[in-house]
């Protein structure tokens, strides 16, 4: 199956760690869909370690191997598609979970000019589980949550989030410059790739039982479902700083109102206890607000996401020496309300104080001074992040 790299339109490749139970019959669909549909391709097979004979299994079926020593599934994936010299590219494990014969309908697509054609094997987008082929947990709580997610989150056009049989272009592969080494790199192709509004179809397949007898699929359900939770997180600032923040900042600021004017509630009359709490709300949910800020612009600055014009708006609206000034501006409001409360007990000569009414404006003036200086390191911070590295300056 050697071809010149001209000849070659397509490049199926394979994940494999010891899986010798099924590698031959994957590769063995896959030539089949080859020859059917007369396409010009090659089989990779990337190999991360395999012990159990996987690598003499896959050179007798005429198929490429490819050594990636970094450990990971992620890893395993780009040392096979870097080595790829297809114009595009299907991805699927070699478990025989995933019936290479369907090959051709992500093909098709391809050539129909999409980005990122993603399988789907939910019922949700027209897709097939076949009787045991997928954990309970999976199939009706994890794969649709996850979905749902990425749908709601990134706009993301897929049903199922997790397939990992799917078809993208080389040079789709070349832009999104991924990152992730882990399982969470087929999570990572698709949020970027809707982040980058690449263009993206969804196919429906059939899931099988996974074919493999000695030993238990790679996947763990609570620790790659918290890892994927943890990076859908980590590439939404909105949802993990933002929306937390603005609403810890409402609240906190409604508290404040209600405990300064001392409302009662029944028999409970909210006060400086609640004044309190309501600005400790303020003070975290204010630093939150920064860190939604401070992580889209690294994220940025790094090609994880696209330019934002809100936050390009931000920082024109916003630039350093206003951040100072209102910082500044903070941080005297918030010191005249502290030096008033301190001439007030000087006047008393430095007693005890009534700490039910002091307290009124101590809380707020350590609250506004702490924000104060909060807005002047953050925007120092920000401008810092915000800075673009020139070419040649390291």
């Amino acid at each position: 199956m050697e071809q010149t790299k001209e000849q070659i339109e397509l490049s199926i490749i394979m994940p494999c760690l010891n899986e010798a139970d099924t590698l031959e019959i994957c590769i063995r669909k896959a030539i089949s869909s080859i020859e059917k549909f007369s396409i010009s391709a090659e089989i990779i097979i990337a190999d991360n370690g395999s012990t159990d004979g996987s690598i003499e299994i896959a050179k007798r079926c005429d198929a490429r191997v490819v050594h990636v020593v970094a450990k990971g599934y992620g890893n395993a994936l780009m040392g096979g598609i870097e080595a790829a010299r297809g114009k595009y590219i299907i991805m699927g494990d070699a478990d025989d979970s995933y019936d290479f014969l369907d090959i051709f309908k992500f093909v098709e697509r391809l050539r129909e000019g999409y980005d990122l054609v993603q399988g789907c094997r939910l019922p949700s987008g027209g897709g097939t589980i076949l009787p045991g082929a997928m954990p309970f947990l999976h199939r009706w709580w994890g794969n649709p949550m996850f979905s749902w997610m990425v749908r709601t989150w990134f706009h993301a056009p897929i049903h199922d989030v997790y397939c990992g049989l799917r078809g993208f272009t080389k040079t789709l592969y070349e832009r999104l410059d991924q990152r992730c080494t882990g399982m969470e790199f087929a999570t990572e192709m698709i949020i970027k790739s809707s982040l980058y509004k690449e263009k993206i179809t969804e196919v429906p397949i059939t899931l099988h039982p996974d074919g493999r007898k000695s030993h238990p699929p790679h996947l763990k359900t609570f620790r790659d479902g918290w890892r994927t939770l943890r990076f859908f997180l980590m590439y939404s600032p909105r949802s993990l700083f933002m929306t937390p923040g603005v609403l810890m900042v409402a609240l906190g600021l409604l508290g404040s109102v209600i405990a300064w004017l001392g409302v009662k509630i029944g028999n409970a009359t909210l006060d400086v206890h609640t004044l309190m709490y309501s600005c400790l709300s303020i003070l975290c949910g204010y630093q939150a607000i920064w860190f939604a800020i401070f992580t889209k612009t690294f994220a940025i600055n790094e090609r994880m996401m696209p330019e934002d014009e809100k936050l390009s708006m931000l920082y024109k609206i916003l630039p350093l020496e206003r951040g100072l000034i209102l910082g500044l501006f903070s941080v005297m409001i918030g010191l005249f309300l502290l030096t008033i409360i301190f001439f007030y007990w000087r006047s008393k000569g430095f007693g005890t104080l009534d700490y039910s009414q002091t307290m009124r404006l101590v809380i707020p003036g350590a609250t506004l001074t702490a924000i104060g200086v909060q807005t002047i390191f953050s925007s120092f911070f920000t401008s810092i992040l915000g800075m673009r590295r020139r070419e040649g300056i390291n």
